[in-house]
């Protein structure tokens, strides 16, 4: 891959692959390590992708860095809220309360409501992505929604 096709990734993709690894390492020193630790990857890919597959090959490659991170450190503690960089925090204030809860799901459906909500993708694309079934992932949301409504005091509609 050339520089100027990397600074290009970087420009386009950059904040989705900087968002996705603060939403699953949930410390900035992590998450920007992960996103040099992508990019310095995608330097040495000789693929020629367009611009979809380049980003689904980014966010694949940011989760499977996430993960080995989460294997071989030892997890630090979580950031507050506050000290979280611009970039991380929804561009209306007005969700910032939602966002707030949505950091203290687990994992799993955090990555899920992320994808989802934050980056657009269907059901179906983060199945792919995550390498899991679509069921599994409508049901991460269903369940990430009904931790969200006891964590905000939602009312009970069902």
């Amino acid at each position: 891959m050339t520089e100027q096709a990397l600074c290009n990734a970087m420009r386009l993709h950059g904040d989705t692959v900087y968002r996705l690894a603060l939403c699953r390492m949930q410390n900035t020193a992590d998450a920007e390590d992960v996103y040099q630790d992508v990019f310095l990857r995608l330097l040495q890919q000789t693929a020629d992708w367009d611009d979809e597959h380049m980003k689904a090959w980014l966010i694949r490659a940011t989760l499977n860095r996430c993960a080995d991170l989460h294997r071989f450190r030892l997890r630090r503690p979580v950031l507050a809220l506050e000290d979280i960089p611009e970039l991380a925090r929804p561009a209306d204030d007005s969700a910032a309360g939602l966002w707030d809860a949505v950091a203290r799901l687990p994992e799993k459906l955090r990555t899920a409501v992320h994808l989802h909500y934050a980056e657009g993708y269907s059901t179906e694309e983060i199945a792919a992505l995550l390498g899991v079934p679509p069921a599994t992932v409508r049901t991460r949301l269903h369940r990430a929604r009904r931790q969200l409504k006891d964590l905000l005091g939602g009312i009970d509609d069902e």
